[in-house]
């Protein structure tokens, strides 16, 4: 199997699971935070439902440098919003990866910052680490603000404690 194949796929079946966690995310709690130092849910949202796209993109180029401080995280105001991100994520993600190829997946990618290479790997890496490794972090940080929020957490990789067809019912 070549490994953009690989990849699409497991883009593709951790997308299905995404969404089922996206989901169930409550709109009318969106700015809802757990910490000062954390990202409200609705920022959390949209960073996971975009993440794959806006980190797959970075291997479109050899270097990505980071300019200036990092961003403000969006704040996501509806369950439109949200699904429409990951939608079009999905679809960058798997754009970027048939542009490359399996060639351009062995070309190798720098990440910088202040002028300092700060990681320097294959564009496989990246897509192991950066917009895979990454997005599914991020999702399971979702789920704990789900739970945090009693809001029944979906299985992600097999069942959860609020969907588990095995748990004894009182």
């Amino acid at each position: 199997m070549a490994l953009t194949e690989a990849f699409t796929q497991e883009i593709d079946n951790e997308g299905v699971t995404t969404r089922r966690v996206l989901e169930r995310v409550p709109t009318d709690r969106l700015g809802w935070k757990p910490h000062p130092k954390s990202m409200s849910l609705g920022q959390l949202a949209l960073h996971v439902a975009g993440g794959p796209g806006h980190l797959a993109s970075w291997a479109e180029n050899d270097v990505f440098e980071m300019t200036g401080p990092m961003p403000e995280e969006a704040q996501a105001t509806s369950m439109a919003e949200i699904l429409g991100a990951h939608d079009a994520s999905i679809a960058k993600a798997k754009q970027v990866l048939q542009k490359l190829g399996d060639k351009g997946l062995q070309d190798q990618w720098q990440f910088k910052a202040g002028g300092a290479t700060l990681m320097t790997m294959p564009k496989s890496g990246l897509f192991r680490t950066v917009v895979l490794n990454h997005w599914i972090h991020h999702r399971g940080q979702l789920s704990v603000y789900l739970r945090l929020l009693d809001v029944p957490v979906p299985g992600i990789y097999g069942p959860s404690a609020d969907e588990n067809p095995f748990a004894a019912r009182t």
